[in-house]
């Protein structure tokens, strides 16, 4: 499980090191390069239902394997569209690849929270995300000295091979993981893993806290996913840092490693602090943070906006769990919807991208400022779950 969930953070970052690539290969307006962004998370949009859907029928472990190869395929496709040298086919690529994430995501996470009582869900999933955020810590390292060491050398060829090599080795690694996975012992979660009714919309309104919590996934993500996209051009700002890609890449590991000793750390304190405590106190950090980073300058706005990275540890795993509380045999449909609002990290970067482009990098981090906003108000409030809400297992019958 830790493996998968690593190699999904891994390929996820390695968008942040793609996206300044591609903006130099094609001369790529900032918005333009978001759409790298907005083709790999609007997938989740439109294939977390149908993949909440398949995990219902076919199960976790079939759900988790079908997801490992459908993102080989993915990343197999870059070699082509290297190869042709055409941004829409870098798109499409990048389309599938995350298509299979999104299955993985969806399979994954209910996993991992059904694996043992509830009262402890929040911890095991933040200790299996904090393999996640390790792969992401890697990615930036490994995609700066790969992508742009090759594509230093300003030939046609080297600008493909610089995609093709890395993105070829995933597929493989990804197809030896299916065929592990596949062939491995998994716990059947036997009430989780029988096909059930799907819950209605009205019926799905008896439970805000699940509600909340889409909209706190939309958010956080695309928050995340937005800082992320724009550190290697905030990083290389003359009164930020002053650096060139290939160095800001390797201080991206920092923003992203913060989250890996975070997800570590906070699966220990939260045995001993409530999650929403946990959650609201990192939200209101993660805020003060940017706001530093968008009024100063130099070392201490670079640090500022890499420390957000720590806070951010938690989030996504403890919005995921604290959603999920209370859903029952419907918890693969109530995943799916989750990872629905992972479509967050399509949009929100688009937006930043559209205010970098008409007011500046710096200031245009005052979108995930909002967004850290909603998540304290989530995680004070909202995750709460109303005392009269019935069992999610009843809702349907």
């Amino acid at each position: 499980m830790t493996s998968i969930f690593f190699i999904w953070g891994f390929i996820t970052c390695l968008n942040d090191i793609l996206i300044p690539h591609l903006r130099m290969q094609f001369d790529l307006s900032y918005t333009q390069a978001m759409l790298i962004q907005f083709c790999f998370f609007g997938a989740y949009f439109i294939c977390s239902i149908p993949a909440g859907r398949i995990v219902g029928r076919i199960g976790y472990k079939k759900g988790m394997v079908t997801g490992l190869l459908i993102t080989a395929v993915g990343a197999g496709l870059f070699y082509p569209a290297a190869a042709t040298a055409q941004y829409v086919f870098f798109l499409a690529a990048l389309f599938v690849l995350a298509s299979g994430i999104t299955l993985l995501q969806v399979a994954a996470n209910p996993y991992v929270v059904a694996l043992g009582p509830s009262s402890t869900a929040e911890t095991r999933l933040n200790l299996t995300q904090a393999f996640n955020s390790l792969g992401t810590t890697v990615a930036p390292l490994f995609g700066g000295l790969l992508i742009f060491g090759l594509a230093a050398n300003a030939t046609a060829e080297a600008h493909a091979e610089a995609v093709q090599i890395p993105y070829i080795g995933i597929a493989a690694f990804l197809i030896l993981l299916a065929v592990i996975v596949s062939k491995t012992s998994l716990p059947v979660i036997a009430s989780q893993e029988k096909p059930v009714k799907p819950l209605s919309f009205a019926q799905l309104k008896q439970y805000p806290h699940l509600l909340f919590g889409v909209l706190g996934i939309f958010l956080y993500v695309g928050g995340e996913v937005a800082i992320g996209s724009f550190l290697v051009n905030f990083l290389g700002e003359s009164h930020i840092g002053g650096m060139s890609e290939e160095t800001a890449s390797a201080y991206v590991a920092y923003y992203w490693g913060g989250a890996m000793v975070g997800r570590f750390v906070g699966s220990y304190v939260m045995l001993r602090v409530s999650a929403h405590k946990v959650l609201t106190g990192n939200a209101v950090i993660a805020m003060v943070l940017i706001i530093t980073a968008m009024m100063t300058s130099g070392q201490v706005a670079v640090w500022a906006i890499l420390l957000v990275g720590l806070f951010n540890s938690v989030m996504f795993p403890t919005i995921f769990s604290l959603s999920l509380k209370g859903m029952g045999q419907h918890t693969s449909q109530a995943s799916g919807l989750l990872c629905l609002a992972i479509v967050g990290g399509a949009l929100v970067p688009l937006l930043q991208g559209v205010m970098a482009d008409g007011m500046g990098v710096q200031l245009a981090f005052i979108v995930p400022v909002f967004c850290y906003l909603y998540i304290a108000w989530f995680a004070s409030v909202g995750s709460k779950q109303q005392k009269n809400a019935p069992d999610a297992e009843l809702a349907a019958s």
